[in-house]
């Protein structure tokens, strides 16, 4: 946490699940951090019994998600937009508006509360203000603050972005991602699912680990399931590492590639950009149960470690390499019988469980990402034997990071490579009721969380002619 932000003055008694929240929400907009990698070891630091790490857990996902609605309702209390307010002061205010607006909490606990956050980490004249601001959002209803944003947005497509509380250039990039599939009547939907905080989802490392008899089988994942809410980290520690903490989507990806056709012993696989190493795991347990060998490679050394850490569960030597994947074309051409390309992206299907992601992401970031997964796509294919198999895997439905990346290679391919029908993949995993929309001629597959509740995962299954 930032030295700046911890100038705690001892002499004033605040819920340290308040805290928690306010020092993880400071961190995470001061220092761009994440709260999904902060939150844990900050509960554990406080000491927060389960009650109280929930608490703080709903406080700082929640403040995060509605920042952008938060933000309207403020700068409309406090007569002034809020880079006119203090940084500080401004998160401070969030995490009071999302208690009076989005909880349970009683207006009173939550300004209080508040103002002694102001007392303890900012300025003398922040508690006045804090004060003033805070009671005037309790004096409207929450029905109330919804009519006054809706109004004070100038045109729909802002109206629907400040509500849902998502920038007006990710929801026109939602809006097309669904009408390429003739579902743009479901955006509302998409926007509200980013909204609500997603169970927590397990992966039993296929033949290595079963699903907990007292569990919750995933609706389409065979290997997923959700449990009954207790520690996370119980499960995976109590496990060796056989289950981890994983999307459904995550995982039906990586499965889409090891079962899109039959194994032949001694096929040799390739995650590209394997960090963290979720689906690396994924892929080295089917690996070892069907007699493959699998390799991966990650840019970042960090990254690189914690894929090692995910294999040590599985009994496979896997190689990890530490390198650029858009090389590997070149260093190892026609090598791997079957290449995982889950590329670097956005993330804006992840925003439920990432939700600082939507506020730090910019337009400007699509087309440099886009040329990226195009030069790491282009090395995939070139690393893959003839008759190969390439997954092509994105975190984000924006259809200049998914289908425009895909044409393009197969275009540039002159006919090396042609797209299989990767949902038909995935029904045979999941089965017949896995809707992914209703373009016939379309080959690739998109997740979506509002339908699938799952993060908003493409799978595109590439096949280099023999």
């Amino acid at each position: 946490m930032s030295g700046d932000i911890r100038r705690q003055r001892p002499d004033e008694r605040i819920q340290p699940a308040r805290v928690v929240a306010f020092e993880v929400i400071s961190s995470v907009s001061h220092e761009d951090a994440y709260a999904n990698l902060l939150l844990p070891g900050a509960i554990t630091s406080a000491g927060l019994d389960r009650a109280d790490a929930g608490l703080a857990t709903e406080l700082c996902y929640g403040t995060l998600r509605m920042r952008g609605y938060y933000d309207r309702v403020i700068s409309i209390a406090a007569g002034r937009s809020v880079d006119r307010i203090d940084p500080t002061v401004l998160d401070i205010l969030r995490l009071g508006a999302h208690q009076i607006l989005g909880m349970r909490v009683a207006d009173h606990a939550a300004v209080n509360e508040s103002v002694a956050l102001a007392r303890r980490y900012a300025s003398r004249s922040a508690v006045g203000f804090t004060n003033g601001v805070l009671r005037g959002i309790t004096r409207r209803s929450p029905e109330e603050w919804l009519r006054d944003v809706a109004e004070s947005a100038p045109d729909a497509d802002e109206r629907r972005a400040v509500l849902a509380s998502h920038p007006e250039w990710v929801v026109r990039a939602f809006r097309r991602s669904l009408a390429a599939e003739g579902r743009e009547a479901e955006l509302d939907a998409l926007l509200d699912a980013d909204n609500l905080a997603p169970a927590v989802n397990f992966a039993a490392l296929p033949g290595l680990a079963s699903r907990p008899d007292d569990a919750s089988p995933n609706r389409f994942s065979p290997v997923g399931f959700t449990g009954d809410g207790g520690d996370p980290e119980h499960a995976v520690t109590a496990s060796g590492g056989r289950i981890r903490v994983q999307d459904e989507g995550s995982q039906l990806v990586a499965l889409a590639l090891t079962r899109a056709r039959p194994v032949r012993a001694g096929e040799r696989w390739l995650d590209l950009c394997a960090g963290p190493g979720g689906k690396t795991a994924i892929l080295a347990a089917e690996a070892l149960a069907a007699g493959a060998g699998l390799e991966a490679n990650e840019l970042v050394p960090a990254r690189a470690e914690l894929v090692r850490r995910a294999l040590a569960a599985v009994p496979l030597d896997v190689p990890v390499r530490v390198g650029d994947g858009t090389t590997i074309g070149e260093s190892h051409p026609g090598r791997y019988d079957r290449v995982l390309l889950d590329a670097p992206c956005t993330g804006l299907g992840a925003l439920r469980r990432r939700p600082e992601a939507r506020w730090r992401k910019q337009p400007r970031d699509v087309p440099e990402l886009a040329d990226l997964q195009a030069r790491l796509l282009d090395a995939a294919i070139a690393a893959t034997k003839p008759g190969g198999l390439v997954a092509y895997v994105t975190c984000s439905p924006h259809l200049a990071e998914t289908r425009a990346v895909v044409s393009t290679a197969v275009r540039r391919s002159a006919g090396r490579v042609t797209e299989l029908d990767a949902g038909a993949v995935l029904r045979g995993i999941a089965g017949d009721d896995l809707d992914l929309g209703g373009d016939d001629s379309r080959l690739s597959a998109q997740l979506w969380p509002h339908r699938h509740a799952t993060d908003a995962m493409f799978l595109s299954l590439l096949a280099v002619e023999a």
